[in-house]
């Protein structure tokens, strides 16, 4: 006889994952304890990521669309000095908004039972929680990540902050330099200029947001050097010490020389690590590495019984990459179904202005494998209505494969996020780029990009001139007549 358990899901880890999965599972009916070691549920995205960072970029965009005015045709307006805690108070009170649909209530009404504390596996069936012990037959782990620190001498003797920290400053800072050059550092360099602050980004690699295409990624890193950050790029970090009047002295090599420059604050955006600390893993036979859980394709770890969603993952690190493992763990841990995570058209964006967002393969993954038969591009200066908001600059490029089969679409502009939602869709539905070109959109929209890069394939077909011999002989059409005719 099976053994009884005392749950039939016990999952670790309030974030986006964990509360899917507690969600998912009790509304099926499966006895669900959720645990989470931190006082609230929400995790690190609602109180330190990707809500606290889009609610500070909506205001550093307010503060930045006033000093163009003069721009817009109104008269030229002197935005005044940033009080931070006015801001601080402002991202308070939107994650507190959010928290009220992350309330351990809704989920107890739902039909999970909801812990608070550091739980930490004695068993591969069982975890302890404050002195008393808890089996389940199936458990899943979705402690999620923390920021990590760069191994510089002197960091951590000199303090930095991290995601945690930097959203609830008392006030602006004078100088802020950033280690990093992905997503979180571009974020938060052009929202603290925009702000007022000085900001340095100190970035090992040559160019920002590494991992993207150069000529979408220097898109981006052309407005933020505009707006006045100062970008030392192929940085490679000496030491951090601290300097005269509590400043903080980052050293770096560039080019064979030695570089330095003070900061009144130091902001490491460099990485995640996923946290596994504590828990136990090797009580439970659950196998690991420094980057995360080992887990197959059904997000189960060593022991089949165990799964892994969210960031302990190790990659893709996005809060709707945490919600769509947590459906693959409820279809696997509860409905018992051989459900595999597909991540070819998972979608990512960066939200600086102008945003950049990708679906699918970039032209760079494409040409590596082989696959990369054509790149379309489409820029935003053609498009109506960016031209009308001011916002032109940036491109839709769209990466195709053979027979014109759509791999990937990259977009660089305003409301990038946005537009990259119905590529998403048509990569996961297998559209044509026909269906694409073909759809009436309102005019004016930013979205007749996509629609327009869409039809470009379509379109030299089309009007080629094979077509147009085949509809002379066919129809006996004669062309274009001599001028004044």
């Amino acid at each position: 006889m099976a053994k009884r358990y005392g749950y039939d899901v016990l999952v670790l880890g309030g974030g986006a994952a964990g509360l899917t999965v507690a969600s998912g599972a009790a509304q099926l009916g499966a006895r669900t304890l959720l645990i989470e070691r931190e006082g609230r549920l929400g995790g690190d995205c609602l109180h330190y990521g990707c809500v606290p960072s889009k609610a500070l970029l909506a205001t550093a965009h307010a503060r930045h669309l006033l000093a163009r005015a003069g721009e817009f045709g109104l008269p030229a307006v002197a935005a005044p000095p940033v009080d931070f805690a006015a801001v601080r108070r402002r991202i308070e009170a939107v994650i507190a908004g959010i928290q009220e649909h992350d309330a351990p209530e809704r989920f107890q009404r739902l039909g999970a039972d909801v812990r608070f504390g550091e739980a930490r596996f004695v068993g591969d069936h069982e975890v302890e929680l404050d002195g008393r012990r808890i089996d389940a037959d199936r458990i899943v782990i979705a402690t999620g990540s923390r920021a990590a620190a760069p191994d510089v001498p002197g960091l951590a003797e000199t303090g930095y902050l991290t995601n945690r920290e930097i959203f609830s400053l008392e006030a602006l800072p004078e100088h802020l330099v950033i280690l990093g050059g992905g997503a979180v550092a571009v974020e938060m360099g052009q929202a603290f200029a925009r702000l007022g602050a000085r900001v340095t980004l100190v970035q090992r690699s040559p160019r920002l947001l590494s991992r993207e295409d150069p000529d979408l990624a220097a898109v981006v890193a052309a407005r933020l050097a505009a707006e006045g950050v100062d970008l030392r790029l192929g940085a490679r970090l000496v030491a951090v010490a601290p300097g005269p009047g509590g400043t903080r002295e980052v050293a770096f090599e560039r080019d064979g020389r030695r570089e330095a420059v003070l900061g009144t604050h130091l902001l490491a955006a460099q990485g995640r690590l996923a946290n596994l600390d504590g828990l136990g893993l090797d009580a439970a036979g659950v196998v690991h590495t420094k980057k995360g859980l080992v887990l197959d394709a059904r997000l189960r770890t060593s022991r089949e019984h165990i799964f892994g969603a969210g960031d302990v993952t190790g990659s893709h690190l996005f809060t709707h990459a945490a919600g769509y493992e947590g459906g693959v763990v409820v279809a696997g841990a509860v409905l018992r179904l051989p459900r595999k995570a597909d991540y070819r058209h998972l979608p990512r964006c960066i939200y600086t202005e102008p945003q950049l967002a990708v679906v699918g393969m970039t032209e760079a993954e494409a040409r590596a494998a082989g696959e990369l038969v054509a790149v379309v591009v489409e820029p935003f200066a053609g498009n109506d209505r960016a031209r009308a908001e001011g916002a032109a600059e940036g491109l839709c490029k769209l990466v195709l494969g053979r027979r014109g089969k759509l791999l990937g679409v990259g977009i660089v502009g305003p409301a990038a996020g946005e537009l990259a939602a119905p590529f998403a869709v048509a990569l996961a539905g297998g559209l044509g780029l026909g269906t694409l070109a073909g759809a009436v959109l309102p005019y004016p929209t930013l979205a007749e990009i996509g629609k327009r890069a869409a039809g470009q394939p379509l379109s030299r077909k089309l009007f080629s001139p094979l077509v147009r011999r085949v509809l002379r002989v066919a129809l006996g059409y004669r062309g274009r007549g001599p001028a004044g005719a």
